[in-house]
């Protein structure tokens, strides 16, 4: 298998848990594929063919092939095309021949985890065409699901976007809810600097905010829920000293508009949170 990683992330781990948890290991009468052990000679053999029956962005062939690793370390895998890239319907994405049993039981881990993947990517390729502005840059959000969201990630960036922070620990974020309990916008950004907080993002959605979140040292502002006139006079008012965000009501409806207002950033929740999976197959012969 071809050296995959992502930081932060362990493979082996995510791939041991979700077997587990298919075959039921640790409750009564679990730890086993009950359906291929009881209908499957243990020493029969499968080629198979995983393919798209959808044009897509392509993510997550790496991981399907060490789900298939796990169970035949020796199972001769060929990886067709390169993550990130865009297939259209038909297109053959992994060849694999071994162990028929091991190919049955790894199959639904493999294909779920491709097909979230490359549905993320691709709606995000989407996005990135629709936006067609190579001077402002489409992110992600925390909006992830718990215990994937390194996945998610990466596959936004073979989508085309960047990934926001990762997390509560890289970057302040100050909101509503923080600026509600500091009692302003400034005293909120204050806190986060004189705490040693380097990098401090705070959402305004209101004009007058914006010079008091500057004066306090915020180094990002997040523009929440403006229309594009708006965008463009928060833009102006900031006038470059920070980098500016446009986030809230983004959809493929709007977000050609707020991404020509001059803002850098452009953040959507729902490429994570809505993308469809995408319609991958797996059709084995054999041998």
């Amino acid at each position: 298998m071809a050296q995959w990683s992502l930081e932060g992330f362990d493979l082996e781990k995510f791939v041991a848990n979700t077997l587990a948890e298919d075959l039921g290991e640790g409750l009564s009468g679990g730890g086993r594929d009950v359906t291929s052990e009881s209908v499957i000679p243990a020493d029969a053999r499968f080629s198979g063919v995983m393919d798209s029956r959808d044009p897509i962005v392509v993510a997550g062939l790496p991981i399907a092939e060490a789900f298939f690793r796990a169970l035949e370390p020796e199972m001769k895998i060929e990886i067709l095309v390169e993550e990130g890239a865009s297939v259209e319907p038909g297109s053959d994405l992994m060849r694999l021949s071994g162990n028929a049993r091991a190919m049955l039981t790894a199959e639904r881990s493999a294909l779920n985890t491709v097909q979230h993947l490359s549905g993320i990517a691709t709606m995000v390729r989407e996005y990135v065409d629709t936006m067609d502005n190579p001077d402002c840059t489409l992110l992600d959000t925390r909006k992830t699901i718990p215990g994937l969201r390194h996945l998610e990630k990466y596959a936004t960036r073979m989508g085309g976007a960047s990934n926001h922070r990762m997390g509560l620990w890289d970057a302040a974020m100050i909101k509503d809810n923080h600026v509600l309990v500091a009692g302003d916008v400034g005293e909120a950004v204050r806190r986060a600097r004189d705490a040693g907080v380097t990098t401090i993002i705070c959402e305004v959605d209101r004009l007058d905010q914006i010079e008091p979140a500057l004066t306090a040292g915020a180094t990002r502002l997040l523009l929440d829920n403006m229309e594009p006139d708006t965008l463009r006079k928060a833009v102006a008012m900031v006038d470059g000293r920070v980098p500016t965000e446009a986030s809230g009501g983004i959809n493929l409806q709007t977000i050609k508009a707020k991404a020509a207002t001059g803002v850098q950033y452009v953040s959507v929740g729902r490429l994570t949170q809505s993308a469809p999976a995408a319609d991958i197959g797996l059709d084995f012969t054999p041998l």
